[in-house]
């Protein structure tokens, strides 16, 4: 009981410290105050922040780093893409960063690291989808598709990144490390991380050392800096990222509501990838299983093999659930697994999923037309019948089974897909139209 009592102290106490009277930071000379939590994983928190001179809403990103350099390094990958992207529309930019040492905690290796980030009121696609569930509302088709082949042009970006000759540095130095006021240290860390590799190119802001042999290699690989030993593409050069987290909630809306913006750059990587060997296999699929959600996950990342590549298909897979989720409430295979009882990745790997209205016994609507299409969140519209509910347009079916193809080299490439969206768009009518 003694103990029982001891925890909740502490974890009062904790509390105390994370959210103190007067909650205020300082980043790079700017003064904010913070007003609320947005949201929060396994190592980094969000909240909404406001400067307090001009009163502008920001995001910040707060990544605890407690493993030391390694853990800075992970984090300095995610500033490093906000910086290569900051030109590519759709896809989020950083504001300011800074790193700073956290107090109290003994350990001066243990590392925060600070974004702040552009802040977006409507929220993300994910909200969207939670708000359609609680109305009993849905997308209209074309509005979705809309959105959709916005967020395909965005990781266009990614797939198909051309360099703009900024130079071979990647951006900033070292920020000077600083103390941070209201928000710095106890929070609570979460438990333990499986194993990567070591982290061992050279960064401006990390330096690690690098170990011999092959396999301390193919860890070097899955763990190199974001840009490459040779920095920022030239201006003209075309490289190509992969995302590997592309899901709901790492789609935001902008005010206007017309466009998407993806988010949560900490899952990007180089691509493609060659698994040569067990102990990269390894290292690949521990890196997934921490950075790319369960349910948006695609099948080569939960059983990576040696001698396979991980490229930019991995996206496209998890476009195919985003998509699956607008259009049903959840992604494919926790809707399956959810109806069977089984394993989620049981269900990915044999690509074991369907729509809501092609199990046995369920009425087919292929071919059917709508009375009239359902409304964006907020619109206030009454959800139209169940069985027009249930309506999905053939081709808006297609792009989703096209997607979802087990087999890498039989889902469409970025392009492709864009194409393929296009073509929807031409044949949909305009939403609310019989």
């Amino acid at each position: 009981m003694a103990q029982v009592f001891l925890d909740i102290l502490y974890s009062f106490g904790n509390c105390l410290n994370c959210f103190p009277g007067s909650p205020t930071l300082k980043i790079n000379s700017r003064s904010f105050k913070i007003l609320r939590l947005l949201g929060e994983g396994g190592f980094s928190y969000v909240y909404l922040v406001q400067d307090t001179t001009t009163s502008e809403l920001l995001a910040l990103k707060k990544i605890r780093c407690p493993f030391g350099a390694e853990s800075v390094a992970q984090a300095m990958k995610e500033v490093e893409a906000y910086k290569l992207f900051s030109n590519s529309p759709g896809i989020i930019h950083s504001v300011d960063y800074s790193i700073a040492s956290e107090r109290g905690n003994g350990d001066p290796q243990s590392k925060t690291v600070y974004v702040l980030l552009p802040y977006y009121r409507r929220g993300n696609l994910q909200d969207m989808i939670n708000a359609n569930l609680v109305n009993h509302t849905r997308f209209p088709e074309r509005r979705l598709m809309l959105l959709f082949l916005g967020v395909c042009r965005a990781l266009r970006e990614m797939h198909l990144h051309r360099g703009t000759g900024r130079g071979a540095g990647g951006g900033d130095s070292e920020r000077m490390e600083m103390r941070v006021d209201g928000v710095d240290g106890n929070v609570e860390a979460a438990k333990g991380r499986r194993g990567k590799g070591k982290g061992k190119g050279k960064r401006a802001e990390v330096a690690a050392t690098a170990a011999a042999g092959a396999d301390d290699e193919d860890e070097a690989e899955q763990q190199r800096p974001l840009m490459g030993d040779e920095g920022l593409p030239d201006a003209g050069e075309v490289r190509s990222y992969a995302h590997r987290d592309i899901k709901p909630g790492n789609i935001m809306i902008s005010d206007s509501g017309a466009e998407p913006i993806l988010m949560d750059l900490g899952s990007i990587a180089e691509s493609p990838l060659p698994i040569t060997s067990r102990s990269l296999a390894i290292a690949t699929q521990d890196t997934a299983a921490e950075h790319s959600t369960m349910p948006y996950r695609a099948p080569e990342l939960f059983d990576v093999k040696t001698g396979t590549v991980i490229d930019t298909k991995v996206d496209i897979w998890s476009l195919g659930c985003t998509l699956y989720a607008c259009l049903v409430g959840k992604s494919p295979f926790e809707m399956r697994s959810d109806e069977t009882g089984g394993s989620l990745s049981i269900c990915v790997l044999s690509g074991d999923w369907r729509f809501p209205d092609e199990g046995p016994g369920s009425k087919k609507n292929k071919g059917k037309a709508p009375a009239a299409q359902g409304t964006v969140v907020g619109s206030g519209a009454a959800a139209q019948g169940s069985e027009d509910d249930e309506f999905i347009s053939e081709p808006i079916r297609e792009v989703v089974r096209r997607c979802l193809k087990v087999e890498p080299t039989e889902r469409p490439d970025i392009d492709e897909l864009i194409d393929m969206v296009e073509g929807v768009l031409e044949e949909l009518p305009e939403d609310g139209a019989a």
